[in-house]
């Protein structure tokens, strides 16, 4: 029996534009709204993911943070 689908948190995200356009598109191919893709991305994180260039995008990424904040 397949889990029932709740809800349970919500919290504020921070995004950048290029995220959220990302996210949107996402969602929209897969026929869910933006919480229901968030939700599939992170319960199924491990699986979704490349993890061969994964700690590499997480290093550029954070070395560029505070540059992209201002």
């Amino acid at each position: 029996m397949p889990k029932r689908f709740r809800l349970t948190r919500r919290f504020p995200v921070a995004m950048t534009e290029d995220a959220y356009r990302r996210l949107r598109r996402f969602s929209r191919e897969a026929g869910l709204d933006e919480g229901e893709a968030l939700s599939f991305l992170f319960e199924h994180f491990d699986s979704v993911i490349d993890e061969d260039t994964f700690t590499h995008r997480l290093r550029l990424f954070n070395s560029e943070l505070e540059a992209r904040k201002r």
